[in-house]
């Protein structure tokens, strides 16, 4: 007896996220213990940063190509455990970065095919029936942060091989998931069919837009993401309190794709979840770059649960209104990259911004949530509103 949708994919994401929560904060200091040098270390997280946004629409293509979805998903993350347990042998630069390069290009896809089978799935969620994507994703960002917490506790500043072997299990547990998934077609379609249906979607102006604006919202981040911490602790607050302002963003992410994301796409729709998303990105970096106030922080931490996962959704209900089952990875794959390429550009950017005007450096941050805004307002809108 196959147990429900929706308990299949909580399993996997969260063994998926458990995984990426136990490795990814630790891998510069994995890499670290290998004698590695900050360039050598810089190099590896580069080279990896570039694969994942290269193989994840390649691979997704194939997937969508070959009607195989779950197939390829539990096949990348074999492949990205088996990567991850070679780890242990590797001790040249040489050697690490091939193992590297090797567990990005197949952990790039899981995220993209994994989105792309539950929002099929949740398909009949957007016509009323109870199947919530929220309910499974920020069940995955609980699991992120539960990871990291547990790997933290079991490793040692010398030994980080509990990294490697929670990476390891959690990533075989996510590849025995895909056989408790709803089942799919497995008939090929042809290369011109998928290839028509892929110029199809491109040529679908909101599609287009909606890319824009998450790509903008979402690369937004980048100098909180670089530098907050940074940021606070040369404003001499304590690593404790920071801790706190960061548990607060994620705590916020949890609770908005759980509870009150669903319940705002519902009363507003797309156009004004993404309108708010791109407002409170607006409120939140202008605020973050005008002071270091603890007080004015702690409120706008919790507003990343809406420059985050608000958006997301909002994302995730628009490909399950636009984008037609057979090319589903691909279109989250084509999400993901222009996210993901931007949201690279700005990191490296925010280095020479952050240098340059310390705190100000939040504020071209405010200011592409402000270009965001139209987008959001015209690529969001759908019949629903």
């Amino acid at each position: 007896m196959r147990i429900p949708a929706p308990i299949a994919y909580i399993v996997l994401y969260v063994a998926l996220y458990a995984a990426f929560g136990a490795a990814s904060p630790f891998w510069p200091k994995f890499f670290e213990t290998r004698a590695l040098t900050s360039q050598q270390i810089g190099l590896i997280l580069a080279a990896a940063m570039l694969t994942r946004l290269v193989s994840g629409p390649l691979v997704a293509m194939l997937a969508d190509r070959f009607r195989s979805l779950r197939l390829v998903l539990g096949g990348s993350a074999a492949v990205a455990a088996a990567a991850a347990v070679a780890l242990l042998w590797a001790d040249t630069v040489w050697s690490l970065f091939l193992v590297a390069f090797v567990q990005a290009a197949a952990l790039a896809p899981t995220t993209s095919i994994s989105d792309a089978l539950s929002v099929n799935t949740a398909r009949p969620r957007f016509a009323g029936r109870p199947f919530e994507y929220g309910w499974i994703r920020g069940a995955a960002s609980a699991a992120f942060v539960l990871g990291t917490l547990i790997a933290g506790q079991l490793i040692r500043p010398a030994d980080l091989t509990a990294v490697i072997w929670m990476n390891a299990a959690f990533l075989i547990a996510a590849t025995g998931a895909t056989a408790l998934l709803p089942g799919q077609a497995r008939s090929p379609s042809s290369p011109s069919f998928a290839v028509s249906e892929m110029k199809a979607l491109i040529s679908v102006t909101q599609f287009r837009i909606m890319i824009v604006a998450s790509a903008l919202i979402y690369g937004s981040h980048a100098v909180h993401d670089a530098f907050a911490v940074i940021r606070w602790s040369d404003a001499d607050i304590s690593p404790s309190t920071i801790s706190f302002l960061w548990s607060e963003a994620v705590v916020a992410e949890v609770l908005v794709f759980m509870l009150a994301g669903p319940a705002i796409l519902d009363r507003f729709g797309v156009r004004g979840a993404a309108v708010l998303a791109a407002a409170a990105g607006i409120l939140r970096w202008s605020v973050a770059g005008m002071t270091t106030s603890v007080l004015l922080l702690s409120l706008m931490q919790p507003l990343h649960g809406l420059t985050f996962a608000l958006l997301h959704l909002a994302c995730m209900r628009m490909m399950g209104m636009l984008v037609t089952a057979s090319i589903a990875a691909t279109a989250q794959a084509i999400y993901a990259f222009g996210s993901g390429l931007l949201a690279a550009v700005l990191t490296f950017c925010s280095g020479g911004l952050y240098a340059s005007y310390a705190g100000a450096a939040f504020f071209p941050m405010a200011a592409l949530c402000v270009v965001a805004l139209p987008f959001a307002w015209f690529g969001f809108a759908n019949k629903r509103d």
